[in-house]
């Protein structure tokens, strides 16, 4: 069944709840590139957006291509011309949301990326043990006051997925690029103790 672009694009403005405009919208971009032969992955903050279920709200969605491939420029300006977008380079506002295509996708984890199902297509995100990792090194260097929270609410995401993998969150903190398994073990314990 081919997917009607201006129908859903209807049905994700008229969406309300930012959080489930993200998730629709991050489908259906990823469904037209897809078709193009560019998967992409979520990362970054929208990536804890969607871990914490909206707990965190980045702004924006983060999505970074698989592949070596590059996707031209002609290519993204006739997908986000598809979905009625404006913006110029690699960022757009689709749907009253920003979309940003930041590059090839940089993965230390060894975990695949984990998938959403949305009504327009899978989503692709990077592993929350990655995610969790990230946010722990950016609250902390330099240390960030404003950032710390988000770090704690994605702490109490992994905490409460039974899916996630703590032995490898640790071997990824442990790794010279992000050298944080104190500070991960820490706030680990800080959250459990409530």
């Amino acid at each position: 069944m081919e997917l009607d672009v201006k129908a859903a694009v209807a049905d994700i403005e008229a969406t309300p709840d930012l959080l489930e405009r993200a998730l629709k919208l991050s489908g259906l971009v990823t469904t037209l590139f897809q078709k193009r032969g560019f998967p992409l992955v979520v990362v970054g903050g929208s990536a804890v957006e969607f871990y914490t279920e909206g707990g965190y709200m980045s702004g924006d969605i983060d999505f970074c291509r698989k592949s070596l491939k590059a996707i031209p420029p002609r290519v993204m300006q006739e997908v986000i011309a598809e979905l009625g977008g404006e913006g110029v380079a690699r960022s757009w506002k689709v749907c009253g949301l920003f979309v940003d295509m930041l590059g090839i996708l940089e993965c230390e984890s060894t975990l695949p990326a984990r998938e959403l199902e949305t009504p327009y297509g899978v989503v692709k995100i990077i592993p929350p043990e990655l995610a969790l990792v990230e946010r722990v090194l950016i609250a902390y260097y330099p240390p960030s006051k404003e950032l710390l929270p988000t770090a704690r609410k994605m702490m109490i995401a992994a905490l409460g997925d039974s899916k996630f993998d703590w032995s490898e969150a640790e071997r990824l903190a442990a790794l010279p690029d992000f050298d944080v398994l104190s500070e991960l073990r820490a706030m680990r314990k800080e959250v459990e103790r409530g």
